[in-house]
């Protein structure tokens, strides 16, 4: 599928249904008509549209992309590529107009999907191109709106499983990443949006799944990578289709018989509470926070909860936490990305740190901490910059305390 189709065709599919929208209606009324409109399409027509989309993700296959934007003023008519961090337009001499957009995202979704985002100005959902066969390509996808205009991202879910080896953590961490050795506890898997978070939790699944004999509940919007029963049952639950929440998720989950639980995103106190009670109860669980360091993590999760109920949370939280892994993919060398981390183990000090508020001491824990396997962001960086994968800017760059940072370079430097 060429130039010709993209350029030319969508204006000729979508020209006569921009004519059908009156064009007295604005806002969330002209989208609600353009959702009725595409109803109403043959599929034929809808086929069609479809198929352009996929084969710009196809492209975004074979640029080696990990995500792509369109639609919306903010990209300028234009369908845009993220290579190895960085976001670019893709060549194409004409630019889409703002109603063509519309129509071509309105195609993507199904009308209780469109009541949702028309509701939530925003829609988070999974998309598959090539079928469900085993060589499916899924995305993850976000719908929402820019200036009253459709706007979509979709992130490519990698397909490969990374090795567990391939996460470099030391022995101690392993062992707290299994269910063989720690049958019950929380691991927090943390960092900033497209920092490989569900690529490291797919890892540890895949890890557990393959030497050990259980039941896995996965609950994640949306879910990304479909793990197929080795040695356990894995259940994959999506919010918004297979349950209404998190918490839902959750809570549900411990009436059917789980080992590990695994929660894609602890995005609000209620869940964040129902994920301590979940694992205080006896159960493995992981789960993402939007945070960079592990001290953050922790600080995080207090500041969710009223102040009355800290005390309470701080020790529970002191009792279940078991591992907390921060990371980053930072630009390497070679023009690709590479994963620095930090790893923090809850061992009695840092159990007494939590516990009597003391969270500030936990760095010199991490510093110090290396026969757990514990290691801070500053020194990971060091270590790859001295391995010659990252630069000293990017080391510089993405650390989180830069003055200790600059400590460790310098000593190397000299």
């Amino acid at each position: 599928m060429g130039e010709i189709f993209d350029e030319i065709e969508l204006s000729e599919i979508t020209g006569p249904l921009i004519q059908k929208i009156p064009e007295t209606l604005t806002g969330i009324e002209r989208h609600e008509k353009m959702g009725d409109i595409i109803e109403a399409q043959e599929s034929g027509v809808r086929l069609k549209m479809r198929k352009l989309l996929d084969a710009y993700l196809r492209k975004m296959q074979q640029n080696d992309a990990s995500d792509i934007d369109l639609g919306g003023p903010g990209c300028g008519g234009k369908v845009w590529y993220r290579v190895h961090g960085t976001k670019s337009p893709a060549s194409k001499k004409s630019m889409y107009k703002l109603p063509e957009t519309d129509f071509l995202l309105h195609n993507v979704i199904m009308p209780r999907q469109r009541e949702h985002l028309l509701e939530n100005r925003n829609l988070d959902f999974s998309y598959t191109i090539d079928g469900e066969s085993d060589n499916a390509q899924r995305f993850r996808a976000d719908m929402y709106f820019d200036l009253e205009h459709l706007a979509l991202n979709m992130r490519k879910i990698d397909n490969t499983i990374r090795p567990f080896k391939g996460l470099n953590l030391g022995p101690e961490v392993a062992k707290a990443l299994s269910l063989t050795y720690y049958k019950y506890g929380m691991t927090l898997i943390t960092g900033i949006t497209g920092s490989g978070k569900s690529s490291t939790l797919d890892t540890i699944i895949d890890a557990n799944n393959r030497t050990v004999d259980a039941h896995i509940v996965i609950i994640a919007s949306p879910v990304e990578l479909i793990h197929k029963p080795i040695r356990s049952i894995v259940r994959h639950r999506e919010v918004g289709r297979d349950v209404k929440s998190f918490k839902a998720g959750a809570i549900q989950a411990l009436r059917q018989d789980p080992d590990i639980i695994m929660i894609g995103e602890l995005r609000d106190p209620e869940t964040i509470m129902t994920a301590l009670e979940i694992t205080d109860s006896g159960h493995k669980t992981f789960g993402t926070l939007h945070t960079s360091s592990a001290m953050e993590s922790i600080e995080r999760i207090l500041g969710e909860v009223p102040v009355n109920e800290q005390n309470r949370v701080r020790t529970r939280l002191a009792d279940v936490l078991t591992c907390v892994i921060s990371q980053k993919l930072v630009p390497s060398l070679d023009g690709k990305r590479v994963m620095a981390k930090e790893v923090m183990m809850t061992t009695p000090p840092v159990q007494a740190a939590i516990r009597n508020n003391n969270i500030g001491e936990i760095y010199q824990m991490l510093m110090e901490g290396s026969e757990h396997g514990m290691i801070t962001m500053e020194q990971d960086l060091k270590d790859l910059y001295d391995q010659g994968k990252i630069s000293k800017q990017e080391a510089m760059n993405n650390a989180n305390n830069k003055k200790r940072m600059q400590q460790l370079i310098s000593k190397t430097d000299f």
